[in-house]
Formats: structure tokens, sequence, C-alpha cells
């Protein structure tokens, strides 16, 4: 059954280029009660479109979208079941749909079927509908914007352009990479590979989430030695970028990167974070705990084809971004955590 939540929606739309771009276009999104996928909804209420949101839970969606003032439509879909993603799109015809369902981010989803199915096979599926729905002649974007995941390169040395050759070593990267693959060359598809994306939303128990609980205790926080470098991404940023790309002309040939372009180490993220919140630096305690064994190293990545595409870059910096996910953890606004 669809449901329907029709609530008062505050819409700020700062961006004109995407009020303009999607202003009535009927935009579906899959996995958006996922942290990526609630802002990715709420940037596209508010830059106008008419939004569906196909989760599994139709409940937690709702609160969701009450909670913050979202005038969406929530379509109920079971992704295991191509003939639930077939029905899906029957009932629900968009112009756009934003893919940002996945298995296996959390390392305690190791279910190999499960992760071919959602990762890969679904996107498989996802390009054949998207093709074949009509889009109005006005539309001149993509049909299909896929999201997928730095881990499709595996460990690679050095800069990271999107031509690099990709050995993924993860259950969750190699099956992304197959999903990845299903959109190249499919002309209205196209892949953005996003990477170490924080801010409100962000599950409990990673790095960001974890700090900003620890300001409400005195305790030291096991960290680990944090050398690791990242690309440390805002996720109004990813989504505010995954719109514009969605608008731009075919980017088909091969994934865009979706990142900042600058390396962080885990450590030094660790110690604005604890500076913008108040948490004294004694009490993040380095080397407490090991690492993960598959956490991938990559150098830096290269922003030169998504800056050709739409000539923008993330623009929040780090510290930044941890003050607005500092601000929205309390503000009972669209722009606060946005969880149900």
């Amino acid at each position: 059954m669809t449901t329907h939540v029709t609530t008062h929606v505050t819409t700020d739309v700062t961006n004109a280029p995407m009020a303009t771009a999607y202003a009535n276009v009927d935009a579906l999104v899959i996995g958006a009660t996922g942290f990526i996928g609630r802002w990715v909804a709420t940037a596209l209420v508010q830059a106008g479109a008419r939004v569906t949101c196909a989760v599994r839970d139709v409940d937690a969606m709702a609160r969701l979208a009450e909670r913050h003032r979202l005038h969406v439509t929530i379509a109920p879909v079971d992704l295991t079941n191509p003939r639930g993603v077939a029905e899906l799109f029957a009932a629900h015809p968009a112009t756009i749909t934003f893919n940002l369902a996945g298995y296996g981010i959390d390392r305690a989803e190791v279910d190999e079927r499960l992760a071919q199915r959602i990762n890969a096979d679904l996107v498989r599926e996802l390009v054949t509908y998207c093709r074949a729905a009509n889009a109005p002649p006005s539309w001149r974007g993509h049909r299909l914007v896929h999201v997928g995941s730095a881990l499709e390169y595996g460990p690679i040395g050095g800069a990271l352009p999107e031509t690099a050759v990709a050995h993924p070593d993860t259950l969750y990267g190699r099956t992304k990479l197959a999903g990845t693959a299903y959109t190249i060359g499919q002309t209205g598809a196209m892949t953005a590979r996003v990477f170490t994306v924080y801010g409100p939303g962000e599950h409990a128990g990673r790095l960001l989430p974890t700090l900003l609980a620890a300001r409400f205790s005195d305790t030291p926080i096991a960290l680990s030695a944090g050398t690791q470098s990242r690309d440390f991404t805002y996720v109004e940023d990813v989504a505010d970028g995954l719109l514009r790309l969605g608008a731009a002309a075919d980017l088909s040939d091969r994934p865009v990167n979706m990142a900042t372009g600058v390396l962080t180490t885990v450590r030094a993220f660790a110690e604005t974070a604890a500076s913008v919140a108040g948490i004294a630096a004694e009490r993040l305690t380095f080397g407490a705990r090991a690492g993960y064994a598959d956490e991938t190293p990559h150098g830096q990545v290269s922003l030169a084809r998504m800056r050709d595409a739409i000539g923008w870059a993330p623009p929040t910096g780090i510290a930044a971004g941890i003050a607005r996910t500092i601000a929205a953890d309390s503000a009972p606004s669209p722009s606060s955590y946005l969880s149900p």
C-alpha cells in the first residue's frame, strides 16, 4: 500500500539552478530512510520535485516525513524481490531515480547472496526500468543516479582518478563495483562514488557520532591510532552534488568521484571534532584500540570529472560540517538529524 504524507514543508531553496531543474519533476528515491538517502529526499523536496520515497520501513519513513514536514509519497518495496521492484516502477513512474540502497557497509552484513542482490542485480533492473520510463521532453538530465562507493577501487596508492583500475578486496566493494558496471555506457544512467560521508543522521558507532555522544561524559575516548587518511565529505554537500549530477548532461561513460579532493587523517578529524564540540583533547586516547583490518587506503581523490561536468565541488569544510552536525542534534527543523 502506498502512503501519502501531506504535511507542511518548509522550503528554503537557496540553490536556484536546482530549484529550476527539479521543479515539478517526478523523482524516486530508493533507500530514503538511509543516511544519505534522507538528505537526497529532503533536497529534492526543497527543490520543488514531486518525491516518492521507496523504503522497506513505511512507518519509519512516515515518522521522518511528519517530523520534518516533508511532503512526499511513501511506497513500500522489498528490494530483495524482483517482482516488487517491477511493481514499484509500474505504480510510481519517475523522471529520475536516485538509488541509495546498499548492503554490506555495516560490518555485520556479510550475506553474500544479499550483497549480490542489492548491490549488483538490483542496479541492472533499475537501469532497465529507468530507460523504459517516459520522461517529459523538457528533462535533459539523467534517468538514474546510482550511488557507488570508494570501496569499489580497493587499495590503490597515489592519486585516485575515475580511470584507476579497480581491485576491490571486500564483499561490499566487489558487489558495488558489479552494480556500477551495469550503468557504464547506458545513456541516462550514471554512478557517483562517495567516500567518507559524515554529518547529521550518521549511524551510531561511527567516528563522529561516537565523539559527539562522548560530550556528555568525562571518560577517555578509545580511538585507533588515526594515521589513515580519508576524504571526509559533509552529507548535505553530497546530496546537493547528487542533484547537480542528476541534472547534468550524460555521464554514463564512467563513474564520477563525489568527494572534496582533500585528505585528512582520522586523527586530525577527531581532534577537530573534539575542539568544535568542547571535548578536552586529553580524553582522546589514540591507539587505545586496533583499527579495522579491512580499511582501504587511498590517495588524493581526483575531482576533475565532477568539476568539468557541473563546475562544483563540496564547499563545507570539516570544522563547519561538524558545527552544523552539532547544531542539528537539537534543532527541531528539516536541518536536524532526520532520524525517525
